[in-house]
């Protein structure tokens, strides 16, 4: 076995591309036409983030103010303070990660949480 891709909701598709590849850089993948709208993104090695717009069944969910507590994708990157002074540049709130670990939480525009991981 081995991780192909990760599926979350979105609830607008223009928020969520202008997170997910403008904040965080990522490349669109081709997407085949499954019956709703979605976006795909690459995340190396054929793995994928995929983005479905249905309804959200989870609607109402209370969550923690720490992503780290909270069920969560995390990402590499080689530059946090790239993508950090994205973040801020955009407004977006986000927490150190407490571990003590060159990390960051923050949420996408439906609020799922996002760490962030530099590595070399």
């Amino acid at each position: 076995m081995r991780f192909h891709h990760v599926a979350m909701i979105s609830s607008d598709l223009n928020k969520s591309a202008e997170f997910y590849g403008e904040v965080l850089a990522l490349e669109l993948d081709v997407r085949p036409d499954l019956g709703f709208s979605g976006l795909f993104y690459k995340l190396g090695n054929g793995q994928q983030l995929h983005l479905m717009q249905i309804d959200n069944p989870y609607d109402g969910y209370v969550k923690p103010e720490h992503g780290g507590r909270d069920h969560h994708i995390a990402l590499v990157t080689d530059d946090l303070d790239v993508v950090l002074g994205r973040l801020k540049e955009r407004g977006i709130d986000y927490t150190k990660s407490r571990s003590g670990r060159e990390a960051l939480f923050c949420r996408d525009p439906d609020g799922y949480a996002i760490e962030i991981l530099q590595q070399p």
